[in-house]
């Protein structure tokens, strides 16, 4: 059995801070169809997701790059729980792995957001 992990964690500000100018293309960019309307524009949402993809990526061993934010997806249920959704070369790369059982939790406080991944496989 294979276990991998990854964590990340961002200052909520940073994502506030984006000029107005070119925040939409960067939101476009960064995040699904999905996520944006789940996250209703809010920073500490979109903060979440940003950090939840990195640890993604991170516990793929890639780091963002081989693979694109979008091919990560972080979904919420009904419940909250967030899910990890895996497209394009992130799903192709955890079928490398042999990854198939994804975990993703995210939490938040004032200032920072951070998520931690776990995936398990064969």
């Amino acid at each position: 059995m294979i276990l991998r992990t990854g964590i990340d964690t961002i200052e909520i500000s940073r994502l506030e801070g984006i000029r107005p100018s070119i925040r939409k293309r960067f939101i476009e960019r960064v995040y699904t169809r999905k996520e944006i309307s789940q996250a209703q524009d809010r920073a500490e949402a979109l903060s979440g997701l940003f950090a939840a993809k990195e640890a993604v990526s991170k516990a793929l061993g890639t780091g963002i790059g081989k693979v694109r934010w979008q091919d990560i997806e972080i979904l919420h249920q009904p419940s909250g729980q967030p899910i990890v959704m895996l497209h394009g070369n992130a799903k192709m790369m955890a079928d490398q792995l042999g990854l198939h059982t994804w975990s993703v939790s995210i939490s938040h406080d004032r200032n920072k957001a951070i998520a931690l991944a776990a995936a398990l496989g064969d």
